[in-house]
């Protein structure tokens, strides 16, 4: 019955093939895929961010130019107050989206 026996440099040689095939199935194939994943999250941030921007402007314009009288002297600076106001309401509103969303996925995977 003869064994099939290797030698040690072939052994080692192996076992190393084996341990760079796994490394990059576990660490560098998960990374693209996150990177992936990150620059997509990261490009609908920026749209959102951009859109939220000229939204604000856009009131801050309709605020300026079509109450007529109401924003005149020392009022004129109250549509800027409002718009602030508006965009710090949006931002919280989001953040507590996000810990919420956040406390949802630690509780659901405790549990799961």
């Amino acid at each position: 019955m003869p064994r099939n026996l290797k030698s040690i440099p072939d052994v080692v040689q192996e076992l190393w093939e084996l341990l760079k095939s796994y490394a990059q199935q576990e660490t560098i194939d998960p990374l693209r895929g996150l990177g992936r994943y990150l620059g997509f999250g990261l490009a609908g941030a920026f749209l959102l961010v951009l859109g939220v921007v000229f939204l604000s402007l856009s009131a801050l314009r309709v605020l300026q130019t079509k109450t007529g009288d109401v924003f005149e002297g020392w009022r004129s600076a109250l549509p800027y107050l409002i718009v602030a106001v508006a965009a710090g309401v949006i931002a919280a509103l989001a953040a507590s989206r996000i810990t919420k969303g956040a406390a949802r996925r630690k509780a659901k995977g405790a549990s799961g």
